[in-house]
């Protein structure tokens, strides 16, 4: 499928779409490195839905919902009410990562325009940036891109968490880490994740403008590393058992460094990146 002229899109046997649904679950990482091909798919109309975490994120949409408050799910369950159904028929196209490896829910979106694609890449084949533009049928190599409001400040971000333990640095090494750069650190964490002073947002938008205001950013493999390299934000990321071919975030002033075992990666290595980029 090929992009048409004036930001509509050509699916065969339907002509010029107008209004487009995309639906994409998924974590922070996973939301960020399929935006390009989000964004690809935009229509005269576009609506998002997506996890209300991830929803402040999108900025190109006409309308931005959560799959929980849309109540998806009812339509698999077979409960889902007629405005359900006549907000779906709506569309001229529904793009979804939601629901397509589940045989119960395709069957039950059976007759309305959906288009299904799997929701994670292979392993080692493609950048995930790359493996979601290919289903959309774009052009790989572009960037994740998040335009947001910052204020450039002297100071290094750091988030020492991931989704995984196997993914996270000890902690002791980014404390020695900070205590080496000339400038400013700023801790962050999410809800649940124990350290003390650390900043917490409110809201990944949030989140977003913080990291976009940072000198320089470091932390594990995780979303927010993504996030920061969206924004724009110079990034240090370690990586340990993760493949950083495919999940590697993805910008201009990115710096992996990757070992094994996450253990692996020295204090020295670390730091000297950070002041590369400082």
């Amino acid at each position: 499928m090929l992009p048409a002229e004036n930001g509509h899109r050509e699916v065969a046997g339907r002509g010029a779409l107008t209004r487009r649904l995309l639906i994409r679950p998924g974590a922070l990482g996973d939301f960020i490195v399929s935006l390009p091909a989000l964004e690809s798919l935009r229509a005269e109309y576009t609506e998002v839905w997506t996890t209300a975490e991830n929803a402040p994120l999108v900025h190109f949409a006409s309308r931005v919902d959560s799959i929980a408050a849309a109540r998806l799910d009812l339509l698999e369950l077979g409960l889902a009410p007629e405005s359900l159904h006549q907000r779906l028929a709506s569309f001229d196209d529904i793009v979804s990562w939601y629901g397509a490896t589940r045989a119960e829910f395709r069957d039950a979106a059976a007759g309305l325009p959906f288009r299904f694609f799997p929701a994670l890449p292979a392993a080692g084949l493609l950048h995930a940036v790359d493996f979601y533009l290919a289903q959309v049928g774009q052009t790989a190599g572009v960037q994740p891109r998040l335009a947001v409001a910052r204020e450039p400040r002297r100071f290094v971000a750091i988030h020492p968490f991931s989704g995984s333990p196997s993914k996270n640095w000890p902690l002791h090494r980014f404390a020695q880490v900070a205590a080496g750069v000339p400038l400013a650190v700023e801790w962050s964490a999410g809800p649940g994740e124990e350290l003390a002073h650390a900043r917490r947002f409110d809201s990944r938008l949030e989140l977003a403008q913080w990291l976009a205001s940072a000198a320089c950013y470091l932390g594990n493999d995780s979303g927010v590393s993504h996030l920061a390299a969206a924004v724009g934000t110079p990034v240090v990321a370690l990586f340990g058992p993760g493949d950083p071919r495919v999940w590697a975030p993805r910008g201009d002033r990115v710096r992996v460094i990757q070992r094994e075992r996450i253990g692996g990666i020295g204090v020295e290595e670390a730091l000297s990146a950070v002041l590369d980029f400082i």
